[in-house]
């Protein structure tokens, strides 16, 4: 199917923040453009989600009058390169304050995490710092920010303001009770630990 490349490809239609997702801050080939993005096709497989919608002239699932339908079963429950456990309530919260408003929102988290890549990255934290822009509240990313920006010193090794902006996102996540990390699918974990365990040479 050809897509239409949609208004606000940073937010998917199935309720993914793709302006948060490592693949659409990479560069080269494998860079996503978000949902319905230029170039859309060429980088992404065929979406059943977003054909869906297109073919319903639909810009986000949660228009529909079937939302969310079969295609949301199991939602949320595995993560991709991006983290799924916001999904059903990012979806929730664009319905309930408006596509407007919540693009405000994603917009300045996307800001804040080119920030963070940008200038706190070792080449190790791409993961770490999307799937904290993901999964914590937006005044928790503001805070942090604020408190790195005022502790600023343009002196500092990069790796102690990793460590510093890590340890600021970690102790935000854990005052939140939220878990910063990606779940695998349970075969790509099931193999992972045969890897291990054969490669510890255990039967």
């Amino acid at each position: 199917m050809m897509y239409t490349q949609r208004q606000y490809p940073l937010f998917s239609a199935c309720g993914l923040n793709c302006g948060l997702c490592p693949r659409f801050h990479t560069d080269g080939k494998s860079r996503c453009p978000g949902c319905a993005g230029a170039g859309f096709l060429e980088k992404h497989p065929t979406c059943g989600v977003l054909s869906c919608c297109q073919k319903r002239s639909l810009e986000v699932c949660f228009e529909c009058g079937d939302f969310p339908c079969a295609k949301y079963d199991g939602a949320g429950d595995t993560d991709s390169f991006i983290s799924h456990k916001n999904e059903m309530a990012d979806l929730a919260k664009a319905k309930a304050i408006g596509m407007a408003a919540y693009q405000s929102e994603l917009d300045e988290k996307v800001s804040a995490l080119q920030v963070l890549l940008a200038g706190y990255d070792d080449g190790r934290r791409k993961s770490f710092f999307c799937t904290a822009a993901q999964l914590l509240p937006l005044r928790d990313i503001q805070s942090v920010m604020l408190q790195l920006s005022e502790n600023a010193d343009a002196s500092a090794a990069l790796k102690d303001k990793v460590a510093n902006a890590v340890r600021l996102l970690q102790s935000a996540a854990d005052a939140s009770g939220i878990e910063i990390g990606l779940r695998k699918k349970q075969g790509a974990a099931k193999r992972a630990n045969t890897k291990e365990v054969n490669g510890n040479g255990q039967a």
